[in-house]
């Protein structure tokens, strides 16, 4: 059993050619996954074979180089629509990353708001599920609250959101919700699909920041019930700089165009333009084409990882990692982490731990785990008001995918206690 178990990880982890890099002449031990993924080499191969022999701009001419370019294109978008259940292609935007997804939404929904108008956000938001909303909300008088967790109720320490509190906040003031579905600090997994239902109830439209839920948590849109959803291709093993924004048809067609430019036009005048049906009504300008494309052989490792018996051992394989790694860090006494689901009740966690070791600097504990082999992720991780909240102004982070495996994570921990026994 424990053979067929290596087999498969070691079939998983040969796919991905960066998992056998040595850094500083050790063997890379790569967590910073809730950063970015590493990529299999189909999507490698994908993107060097098309920037060979695919590189031609979409939708906009008659030669052949051009419709294999667009095919690759509108096939990724298709593998999307699938992978997270959209009703139809329509309903699936291509942007930048999930950053770009939100400010999109942000910026065009927002302006239908007017003074006094509430935006409601969740404090274990992402900077980038937080500022787009600001920028908003300063532009037109309107406000954005925030659903509290434990910490800031002065109720607890897990950090968990207290969605609870959901129900005296939707007041008629909020307009809109912009939720997490998996948090990057404490990786608890948020009841989107209750808070979603009590937003519908009185009629506000809810988005999802899904950056970390696309890897971890799973989705299907239309269960979910989700007004749009917001994830980046380089989370789940595709390319950087490229995102993805679902929505439903007819909140999409309620918004006004985000930028300006070819593609996303029907019709161009000097007095007047008329605009582009979905999706590329929202798609100005030549997008990140070959990038996008990668996603369909990235969905399709994704998938590889979920099914059959390779997903079973990965699913139980996911389980030992995150026990292994509660066990560890809140059994020492000197470990505080961030998300600590022994601290409340009936939170699943994904395998993504933040903490300090009191009387060190997570910088300097980085940087020697660095020269031992183990890339992990220092600093407010863009989530600097969750973290303060904390009373803490940095952190360490080891977030696993996947292809990580228990033994990573026990190399992990002795190569921790090795380090803090130097800086301590």
């Amino acid at each position: 059993m424990e053979s067929a178990r290596e087999e498969i990880l070691s079939g998983v982890r040969a796919h991905v050619p960066a998992l056998g890099l040595k850094m500083n002449g050790e063997p890379l031990v790569y967590l910073d996954n809730a950063a970015t993924t590493q990529k299999p080499s189909t999507v490698l191969d994908f993107l060097s074979d098309a920037l060979r022999e695919g590189n031609a701009n979409v939708h906009r001419s008659m030669y052949a180089l051009s419709d294999r370019s667009t095919e690759a294109y509108e096939a990724a978008r298709e593998k999307v629509r699938a992978f997270i259940n959209a009703p139809s292609r329509e309903n699936v935007i291509f942007t930048s990353g999930t950053t770009a997804s939100i400010n999109l939404v942000a910026d065009t929904f927002c302006r239908r708001l007017g003074k006094g108008d509430v935006v409601l956000i969740e404090a274990d938001s992402h900077h980038s599920n937080i500022v787009p909303w600001q920028l908003a909300a300063e532009r037109t008088g309107a406000f954005v609250k925030v659903i509290p967790t434990d910490v800031l109720l002065g109720i607890g320490r897990s950090g968990r959101v207290a969605a609870e509190e959901v129900d005296n906040l939707l007041d008629d003031k909020v307009k809109i919700l912009a939720i997490t579905q998996i948090s990057n600090i404490t990786g608890f997994l948020n009841p989107v699909s209750e808070i979603i239902a009590k937003a519908h109830a009185k009629g506000i439209p809810v988005l999802v920041d899904g950056a970390q839920g696309i890897v971890h948590g799973g989705v299907d849109v239309r269960e979910m019930d989700c007004d749009f959803y917001a994830f980046s291709a380089h989370k789940i093993y595709g390319a950087t700089g490229v995102g993805i924004l679902y929505g439903k048809k007819e909140m999409l067609e309620s918004l006004p165009p985000y930028m300006g430019g070819g593609d996303m036009v029907e019709t161009v005048t000097y007095a007047k333009t008329t605009y582009a049906p979905l999706p590329l009504r929202f798609e100005a300008g030549t997008p990140n084409f070959i990038g996008a494309a990668s996603l369909l052989p990235a969905l399709e490792f994704a998938e590889y990882l979920s099914s059959g018996e390779t997903g079973k051992v990965i699913k139980e394989e996911e389980a030992r990692i995150t026990g292994y790694m509660l066990e560890r860090l809140t059994k020492d006494p000197l470990v505080e982490l961030y998300g600590n689901p022994a601290l409340c009740e009936g939170v699943r966690k994904a395998p993504i731990f933040t903490f300090n070791i009191k009387g060190i600097n997570a910088g300097d504990l980085a940087q020697l785990l660095d020269k031992m082999g183990v890339a992990v992720r220092s600093g407010m991780m863009c989530a600097e008001p969750l973290l303060n909240s904390f009373g803490v102004p940095s952190a360490l982070r080891a977030s696993f995918s996947p292809y990580n495996t228990l033994e990573e994570a026990e190399f992990f921990v002795r190569c921790l206690d090795r380090a803090r026994a130097m800086l301590l």
